[in-house]
């Protein structure tokens, strides 16, 4: 029979290779289904389902209480006790409930000014635009007090379940909706289908959370101390994220604003190729909090965390850093067949945004850490000041250099953030960095070094087509797995990869 700390293990192999089947349909999707459907609904149209998905998620986060079920409930299974997390998600469901009228009734209000704010839309296009937002609306509304589901799956260590609801959520939109196209239908099947999907994988979890959990949730509980923790969790966890997000999402407007058209489109692919790298090496993410949470019951340091954050690290880094060392490699080349020779300074973007991720990727333990131990306020303050620097930064060197000037921007502030950020990891969670660098990036490192120079050199021997791009991709990967198995991987690493 297996222990509780085996399930939790398989649980998380399952959930990381369900992940990379997920990843790889959106991936696919992007590529190629995405062009397709673009041709079919018309660009236009296309446009307009862009504009109110948008618009409406500006509105609609979930002010961190997403994050916040994921922490407190895992915090009381760590200490056994059903009946806080059933208290607690009473709690969370009425407030839930309460920002849900308040979004609905701002939603309304919206609704009558669409005119008045995209007057650059025909009539036409105004009245498409009313019904796609009344459709996105209602589902939102009608989705967003369900937002505590994944949290509940995830701090009950169910991720295999939880996954599989993602893969059966991509497979499902591309699936039905390639057949509503076939059949001719167009821009309302489109936004129908992503609705309806979302509404059944809703149904899904919860029948799921029903026959396989303990949860039975009190809706008269009330705590007013409880409610305050909350509030100043989802708070500064809400800054966070802004402030992690607000790196990307202004960087377009100061292009804008400085150097052109252009190089907002030059930085539109290098970022785009930048969150490919981040979602495929950071498939895992989300699935320790549980693990760490029990780590940390009654402890009130995170000294005790470095056995596992070294464990992930090392698999985390061995990752990111194939897709970092595979693209210097065969980048330039990649972006010249998918993009055209208008992209190639999209190619140096690329490797500046990913660079500092090389080094971030691998600290999710340490991140998850500071939602654990709630100390999230911490690194909000962090994330603002950072995300405040880039703004300075990038407003300057954007002006000289354009789109590569915000990609040096984004480079150094992130390596900044990284920086403060290990401060905080050794000097208030007590974690030992410096034995996670030597056991993580220093022996882990030598394989991704030996490959990117021998690629290099590569490079300037054999002369570019589409066929020796992919033979080129096929040896570095199999040089770089070759050189990790012998050089860098531990016996436990190696039994991973056996054991999948």
């Amino acid at each position: 029979m297996k222990s509780r700390n085996d399930s939790s293990i398989d649980q998380i192999k399952k959930g990381a290779l369900i992940s990379y089947l997920a990843i790889g349909v959106s991936l696919l999707s992007g590529l190629l289904y995405t062009p397709w459907m673009v041709r079919q609904i018309g660009v236009n149209d296309y446009g307009l389902y862009t504009l109110a998905t948008s618009l409406i998620s500006i509105i609609l986060i979930d002010f961190g209480i997403g994050e916040a079920v994921s922490r407190y409930i895992s915090k009381y299974n760590a200490e056994g006790d059903q009946k806080k997390v059933n208290d607690f998600l009473g709690l969370v469901y009425k407030l839930y409930i309460l920002i849900d009228l308040v979004i609905f009734l701002a939603l309304i209000l919206l609704y009558f000014f669409i005119p008045v704010i995209y007057s650059e839309l025909t009539p036409g296009e105004v009245e498409k635009f009313k019904v796609i937002y009344i459709i996105i609306s209602t589902f939102s509304i009608l989705s967003l007090p369900f937002i505590t589901l994944n949290g509940i799956l995830t701090s009950y260590e169910k991720f295999k379940a939880l996954k599989l609801c993602d893969l059966i959520h991509k497979v499902m939109v591309l699936s039905l909706m390639a057949i509503a196209l076939l059949f001719g239908y167009k821009l309302y099947a489109f936004v129908l289908v992503n609705a309806f999907t979302g509404l059944f994988l809703i149904v899904i979890k919860l029948l799921y959370i029903k026959r396989k959990l303990p949860v039975k949730v009190n809706f008269k509980y009330w705590d007013s101390k409880l409610l305050k923790d909350v509030f100043s969790f989802s708070i500064w966890t809400t800054v966070a994220t802004i402030a992690n997000r607000f790196i990307f999402n202004i960087t377009p407007s100061i292009l804008g604003a400085v150097s052109g058209s252009s190089h907002i489109a030059v930085f539109g692919v290098a970022s785009t190729l930048e969150g490919y790298a981040y979602i495929i090496s950071g498939a895992i993410n989300g699935m320790f909090l549980p693990k760490v949470s029990k780590i940390l019951a009654n402890k009130k340091d995170g000294e005790d965390v470095l056995p596992l954050m070294t464990k992930v690290g090392r698999i985390q880094y061995s990752i990111i850093g194939l897709i970092f060392v595979g693209f210097a490699i065969l980048g330039r080349e990649f972006i010249d067949l998918w993009m055209g020779k208008d992209f190639a300074l999209a190619y140096y973007c690329a490797l500046l945004i990913m660079l500092p991720g090389v080094f971030r990727v691998p600290q999710l333990i340490a991140s998850v850490t500071i939602i654990a131990m709630n100390k999230v306020k911490i690194q909000a303050f962090v994330y603002v000041i950072v995300a405040s620097l880039n703004i300075l930064f990038s407003s300057m060197l954007s002006r000289y250099f354009g789109a590569l000037g915000a990609a040096i921007s984004i480079c150094i502030v992130y390596i900044l953030r990284l920086i403060i950020m290990n401060i905080i990891y050794y000097k208030v969670l007590r974690i030992n960095v410096f034995s996670f660098f030597k056991d993580c990036y220093l022996k882990m490192a030598p394989p991704m070094l030996i490959t990117l120079i021998l690629g290099l050199i590569m490079n300037q021997f054999i002369i570019n087509s589409l066929w020796t791009f992919l033979l080129k991709g096929t040896f570095i990967v199999v040089l770089y797995i070759i050189l990790l198995w012998n050089m860098s991987l531990n016996q436990y690493e190696k039994s991973l990869i056996k054991g999948v």
